[in-house]
């Protein structure tokens, strides 16, 4: 049984079509077939069910691959882990954050520590992140869902105050604080279902006993604080985004009932090795948000101050 034959077989069981395969490897695809029929006589059992054209993994193929995706990442952390120690280390980092909101701040303070460094960043689901997170493909994933698998690590950060804006001149204009409750026949502009901060929010609505109408609903974070300042309705604003956002001049009210608050938290694979630099990224995250933390106390007290009353 050789290397070759393994690559060959999970490119196989990955697209179950011989040409296809055949095609991304840049081989002959008889030089494929013999490939795939001598690793089967290797292991004794047929991997595939082939019907005329095609061909689809078995039941042993499926179990095969669990192991050959093993053996073939711990090679892949191997090479990695060589060239770390003989100081050819990769100085990127590959990286997705569902808070893109803090993003700027974060990677220009650690390039201020390590210019070299070249960041990767992608958007993505948290079950893509997760997915992701396992196959190499990303280093790190910052997130305000915990991402769950028995290979996945996850770390919080910080947590943070999730508050009110509403419009000038709204009834609310007048408070520093309300229970949830008291909005329940209030509009909302909000994300879109699927969004952990909507996800997030939903819950806290039912726990005061009510679903929240929302009278608009969008993928763009961005454009929330000037749908509110229109007077489209009130929204739940996350304490990091209280800062540089087009919700500065709007008033600011802080919820005392249910607690309304999120924690982001930081993923990594334990079984893929880190880098120096991946590590000292790792460390410096905890500092960034633990600095961030105090910050944030600051400015939503200063906010709530400053709002009109």
């Amino acid at each position: 049984m050789e290397l070759l034959q393994l690559q060959y077989f999970k490119k196989v069981a990955e697209l179950e079509h011989m040409t296809h395969a055949a095609e991304a490897l840049n081989i002959a695809q008889p030089s494929l077939s013999k490939a795939i029929s001598r690793l089967e006589e290797d292991v004794g059992v047929k991997l595939f069910e082939r019907f005329n054209r095609q061909i689809k993994l078995n039941d042993n193929g499926k179990m095969f691959l669990k192991r050959v995706d093993a053996v073939l990442h711990e090679l892949q952390e191997a090479r990695r882990e060589l060239n770390a120690s003989n100081q050819e280390a990769d100085k990127s980092i590959k990286l997705s954050v569902t808070i893109p909101r803090v993003l700027p701040d974060l990677i220009s303070g650690f390039l201020q520590k390590q210019p070299a460094v070249h960041f990767k960043q992608y958007v993505h689901s948290v079950p893509t992140m997760t997915d992701k997170l396992r196959s190499g493909e990303l280093d790190f994933c910052i997130s305000s869902v915990p991402l769950e698998a028995d290979d996945i690590e996850w770390k919080p950060l910080i947590t943070e105050e999730i508050l009110l804006i509403a419009p000038l001149g709204h009834w609310l204009e007048t408070k520093r604080s309300v229970t949830l409750a008291e909005l329940r026949e209030e509009a909302f502009v909000s994300m879109n279902e699927g969004h952990g901060i909507r996800s997030l929010t939903d819950k806290y609505c039912q726990l005061a006993g009510f679903h929240p109408h929302i009278a608009f609903e969008g993928d763009e974070p961005g454009v929330i604080g000037d749908l509110v300042r229109n007077g489209l309705g009130i929204a739940f604003i996350p304490a990091v985004s209280l800062t540089g956002s087009k919700a500065e001049q709007l008033p600011v009210i802080r919820i005392k009932e249910p607690v309304c608050e999120r924690t982001i938290g930081v993923a990594w694979s334990s079984r893929r090795f880190l880098s120096p630099i991946a590590k000292q990224f790792q460390h410096y995250l905890t500092s960034y948000f633990h600095e961030l933390e105090g910050k944030l106390h600051d400015i939503t007290a200063w906010r709530i101050e400053d709002s009109p009353k």
